[in-house]
């Protein structure tokens, strides 16, 4: 395992350093510990790990989960009482008093931990961390290395350095082609195709949707979509490794791979709200010219949010319900009426704004000088 290392952010920051230096020294108190454990007991504790990781990210009604049978803590060999081998977190009356599964998981090791016996808190302190390195180490891929530029104004690093791209090569690796389905040529094996540069700057190539100038690179925006949400799912695992122990912020893995889908996932967000909204003006350009919004008009505006990390819709009346005819006038006055609405709200953070009111500003520009001939 690598050592462990912070994130210089944190490290940076007013009065975290000594916060940062509890984490850390947990960390390693914890792979420490966890190496002193007989072979067979560290392949148990990584099955259990396996069992929970999978219950986590199914969101199962119940978790079984078993401790070892004994433990080494401060090198003695320690037998855990058989009362405490099987576990079982879940089921509706420990849902409604404990909140999710994942929280009851939780709160049940933090008891466990607490326990008089040291052999049952040794073992249920090295099943969690276990869970949390199995979580960040095994059940995420790795990506490429990357680097991207925090723009002016913003908190999250999301666009990739292009000095970052490696020159193409007739040896294509793995983290820059997918394996193109069909059948393959007999003898031959899987055929391998590259992706396009634009996607092999960011962390996790498969799932870039759009390059840099905002152009689709998959086939559908279902199919953007999916890859927004495989980026969510990728950083759940990693919020719930840390709510789980929140010392794996030390950990090397899940720095790396936090930094590396934060921004892919935001930047590709963003420019998904970005083709969404292009896509609406389209429609509604070519509704105006059919003469078909003569009775009112209301949008659902979709952005990202970089706080919640989720698409999110702005609901908003451009023109009242009536026999009201549509002129692109009206567009322009709703667009600028809604931008200055929008930058007063504080409820969303300033980078949340600064995209949403880019998109209203990229209504309010084509309709400007659009005509209804």
């Amino acid at each position: 395992m690598t050592h462990p290392s912070l994130d210089s952010n944190h490290m940076s920051m007013p009065g975290v350093d000594h916060v940062a230096d509890h984490l850390r020294d947990e960390y390693q108190r914890l792979y420490t510990i966890m190496n002193a454990q007989p072979t067979s007991i560290q392949r148990f504790l990584e099955q259990q790990a396996r069992q929970v990781g999978d219950a986590i990210i199914q969101n199962l009604a119940q978790i079984r989960f078993n401790l070892p049978d004994r433990v080494v803590v401060d090198d003695k060999e320690l037998v855990v009482p058989d009362e405490f081998r099987e576990q079982l977190v879940g089921g509706l009356r420990e849902r409604l008093a404990r909140g999710d599964t994942r929280t009851a998981l939780r709160q049940r090791l933090n008891e466990l931990e607490s326990d008089a016996n040291p052999a049952v808190a040794g073992a249920s302190s090295l099943l969690r961390h276990a869970l949390a390195i199995h979580l960040v180490h095994s059940m995420l891929p790795s990506g490429r290395a990357v680097t991207y530029r925090t723009l002016e104004g913003e908190e999250i690093p999301s666009v990739p350095e292009v000095g970052d791209l490696e020159p193409e090569s007739a040896i294509t690796a793995p983290t820059d082609a997918i394996v193109e389905e069909g059948q393959p040529e007999s003898g031959r094996g899987e055929l391998l195709v590259p992706y396009v540069p634009a996607a092999r700057r960011f962390y996790l190539p498969q799932w870039v949707a759009f390059d840099d100038e905002h152009r689709l690179l998959v086939n559908s925006v279902n199919e953007a979509e999916a890859h927004i949400a495989s980026m969510q799912r990728y950083l759940f695992v990693l919020h719930a490794a840390i709510a789980l122990a929140p010392y794996i912020v030390a950990d090397d893995d899940y720095q790396q791979k936090r930094y590396g889908m934060l921004g892919q996932l935001v930047n590709q967000g963003r420019a998904l709200a970005r083709y969404l909204t292009e896509e609406i003006i389209h429609t509604i350009q070519r509704r105006a010219r059919a003469n078909d919004l003569n009775r009112g008009l209301s949008l659902s505006l979709p952005y990202f949010d970089d706080q919640a990390l989720e698409m999110k819709i702005h609901d908003f009346e451009v023109i009242p319900a009536g026999r009201i005819m549509f002129v692109p006038a009206f567009m322009v006055r709703a667009m600028r009426e809604e931008q200055a609405k929008v930058a007063q709200d504080t409820r969303r953070s300033p980078s949340t704004r600064k995209y949403l009111l880019l998109e209203l500003n990229m209504l309010e520009k084509a309709f400007e000088k659009f005509s209804l001939r």
